[in-house]
């Protein structure tokens, strides 16, 4: 048997160029972990030569199935480098150190799943309409090129500055269409995903399932069966009639492309080609909709980065950790102010917030400066933090109880209003919201360890299938190999008993034959007007008895 070459072993030409051999730290610097999912986490960094702000994902490949988290980071590495579209994450390039593989990318300000989370309400339709538009366009380019996404969802759907949507997360992604590996995300997976391991092979319609199903969790906040175990869930889906919109004052041509993803039969649902040319996406005025929705929860998340700054502020001017209580009151007070979409960013925490459902949000590049040229790094100096009085982004977790001493500059305006500028996304990440998202990321693993588990399972049963069925393949070719073998004595047997019967017929035949010739012979001296006068009348009767059929007859005569 062949030995496997180690995790992260670069001797093979093909794979080492898949890869630089710089040192990441080296180019990369203020890095701030901004996600995290079952693969590691997602940093926020620039690169110092190029001053460029990217994306890096860090994934270990160290520990139990190092070879298979290595054989993902190079299956993905070699998938986002064959890729260029103006909705596809763009690939800056992949890194190895210390087991652990770099992977930058272009930087997002966050996903469509972080920005339900911020408003706490459902997405309009034309904004759905808008983020369906520019995923069609990357995905009718892959589906293009033969590839499979095989994991779209809210997540997965990433937003830029300038209010492009782009496709992210190719770590399920096939190379190769068809398809019948069994990856995923429970809830979004389409049926004939579900049942690749038994019914063979997919295709590119499965994605647009997925986005049948990304449309609902845009439009309820909750793609369906949510409520369910996965693995309920995935039988729910291959079995039962597949969802709808439920509820909600939604056009019939939205319905209608929802209704047409979510064909049952993947032949039935229309390419991503097609449905780019559905009423639900060509009949929409959808110029400048992503933009404005950016503004919308930029605005939100600002009127929160505004609110915990007046926080920390009084809490600074107060200068005593005794008073720490009163002051959050006093704050609190103030909280009334904030219209009900700041009050809900409140809850939330940021765009950045990881309270989001833990399927959408395993593998999303969240939200941070959006222009991070506008944000002044914070230098910490012997336990104080000298902040300059725009900043809004605190790379600290800080407990309530445990705050540390800040020094600011003093405004030039009124401190009641910060200056902050628009090109911001600025966010804040409180102890709660880390401690959820720590939760949350410990449940995705038990989530990922299940569906694991039911792979390995299915393998199992069909490892044990395959051997029942090669098992069965023998006993029946030795059956059919012993009934041939009977039927091949049985027929030379009728063989030989036919001929045999053929010899006996043909000798009667000629024996009668000649019996017919010996009565002809007869009936002509019969004929003759002088037979009788010249035999003797036994010699008649003797004639008489011979025309009879028998052989003694033909012999006597």
């Amino acid at each position: 048997m062949p030995i496997l070459p180690k995790p992260g072993n670069l001797k093979d030409p093909d794979i080492a160029g898949l890869f630089s051999h710089e040192d990441p730290d080296k180019i990369f610097s203020d890095l701030r972990e901004i996600g995290h999912g079952s693969f590691g986490a997602v940093y926020f960094a620039r690169n110092v030569i190029t001053k460029e702000v990217v994306a890096i994902k860090k994934m270990s490949y160290n520990g139990k199935g190092a070879m298979d988290k290595w054989q993902d980071i190079v299956r993905e590495v070699k998938f986002l480098q064959q890729l260029y579209h103006k909705n596809v994450i763009d690939y800056k390039g992949c890194f190895i150190k210390d087991h652990t593989a770099w992977l930058v990318m272009e930087y997002c300000l966050g996903s469509a799943s972080d920005i339900l989370e911020v408003h706490k309400r459902p997405l309009r339709e034309i904004e759905i309409a808008a983020i369906c538009q520019h995923a069609l366009q990357g995905l009718t380019y892959l589906h293009g090129l033969g590839k499979i996404h095989r994991d779209v969802k809210a997540g997965n759907i990433l937003l830029t500055e300038n209010g492009t949507v782009k496709l992210a997360d190719f770590g399920s992604a096939s190379l190769v269409s068809p398809a019948n590996s069994f990856v995923g995300t429970p809830y979004w997976m389409a049926p004939e995903v579900i049942l690749a391991m038994d019914e063979g092979q997919y295709d590119g319609k499965s994605d647009i399932w997925s986005l049948g199903i990304t449309c609902i969790e845009l439009a309820e906040r909750k793609p369906p069966l949510f409520n369910m175990n996965a693995m309920s869930a995935l039988y729910h889906i291959a079995q039962n009639d597949s969802p709808s919109l439920s509820g909600g004052d939604w056009s019939n041509d939205f319905r209608n492309f929802v209704d047409a993803c979510l064909a049952k039969s993947p032949p039935d649902r229309p390419s991503a080609e097609e449905l780019l040319h559905h009423p639900f996406i060509s009949n929409s005025n959808l110029c400048d909709v992503i933009n404005e929705l950016i503004y919308r929860t930029k605005s939100a998340v600002r009127k929160l980065d505004n609110l915990q700054y007046r926080r920390l502020q009084k809490l600074i001017l107060n200068g005593e950790h005794a008073d720490g209580n009163e002051t959050r009151d006093s704050v609190d007070a103030d909280d009334v102010v904030i219209d009900d979409t700041s009050s809900q960013v409140l809850k939330s925490g940021s765009l950045t917030s990881h309270n989001s459902n833990t399927a959408s949000s395993q593998s999303s590049l969240t939200s941070f400066p959006g222009n991070v040229n506008d944000i002044t790094s914070f230098t910490q100096v012997e336990g104080s933090v000298s902040i300059p009085y725009h900043a809004c982004i605190l790379t600290k977790y800080l407990k309530p109880s445990n705050l540390v001493y800040v020094k600011y500059s003093t405004p030039s305006a009124s401190s009641s209003s910060l200056d902050v500028s628009p090109s911001n996304f600025a966010t804040i990440r409180t102890t709660s919201i880390v401690h959820k998202q720590i939760k949350e990321h410990e449940h995705s693993n038990e989530l990922r360890e299940q569906f694991t588990g039911y792979k390995r399972l299915r393998k199992q049963h069909q490892k044990e299938l395959h051997t029942m069925e090669t098992k069965f393949a023998v006993e029946m070719e030795e059956h059919k190999t012993k009934l041939d073998r009977e039927y091949e004595n049985l027929r030379n047997k009728f063989a030989k008993e036919l001929e045999r019967l053929r010899i006996t017929h043909n000798q009667e035949l000629e024996k009668k034959v000649m019996l017919l010739l010996f009565k002809i012979q007869i009936f002509k001296m019969y004929l003759k007007p002088n037979f009788n006068r010249k035999l003797p009348q036994h010699c008649y009767f003797l004639s008489l008895y011979l025309f009879r059929d028998t052989t003694e007859g033909i012999n006597a005569w």
